[in-house]
């Protein structure tokens, strides 16, 4: 026997307000990038502290486990990361921004080589990459203020794409699509 079928915009309220809860927070983001960049490294820091105490927590009662020194060494390695980003979060800004440059710049690198030996839309994936290569100049040549702004930045565009996902989902649902349907 199988599971009733949901009707088609059930819910479809609650979507919405998501969305629009997302888009203001998006906006807010973008307002005070600096306030945003705070929020997403204590937050970021918080998980990494709870993560890190339940490793080294599962390491040391894990016993018999061939893991337990991975445990605890990644355990201790996140809580004093996490840490560091909790009580000193404009320190975890400038890690993340790092973090976020280097992943621009090797992206960018990556894509410029395989644009290369691609046969089909060779000239976007290169301009891709040389986009992306250039926004990790930038990021760079603008620390420290960058690190204060880039991470309420990204933050502030997740919400944005995400709210609006959700918005048009919630409209489409409300008239019977299915929830954020595939098809």
């Amino acid at each position: 026997m199988s599971a009733p079928v949901p009707l088609a915009g059930a819910g479809w309220g609650w979507m919405l307000g998501y969305g629009i809860l997302s888009v203001v927070l998006a906006i807010a983001a973008f307002a005070w990038p600096f306030a945003a960049t705070l929020a997403a490294t204590l937050v970021v820091g918080t998980f990494f502290t709870t993560a890190g105490i339940v490793s080294i927590v599962a390491g040391i009662r894990g016993r018999g486990h061939d893991g337990r020194g991975y445990a605890i060494g990644f355990g201790i390695v996140s809580l004093l990361i996490g840490l560091v980003m909790v009580l000193k979060p404009m320190s975890g800004a400038f890690s993340l921004t790092l973090m976020v440059t280097a992943w621009l710049a090797v992206r960018g690198v990556m894509e410029i080589a395989f644009g290369t030996r691609m046969r089909r839309g060779k000239a976007m994936m290169i301009v891709l990459g040389v986009v992306n290569i250039v926004l990790a100049g930038i990021v760079l040549a603008t620390l420290p203020f960058s690190a204060l702004t880039l991470p309420g930045y990204i933050l502030g565009i997740s919400f944005l794409f995400g709210g609006v996902t959700a918005i048009a989902s919630a409209l489409a649902h409300r008239k019977g699509a299915p929830a954020f349907s595939a098809g």
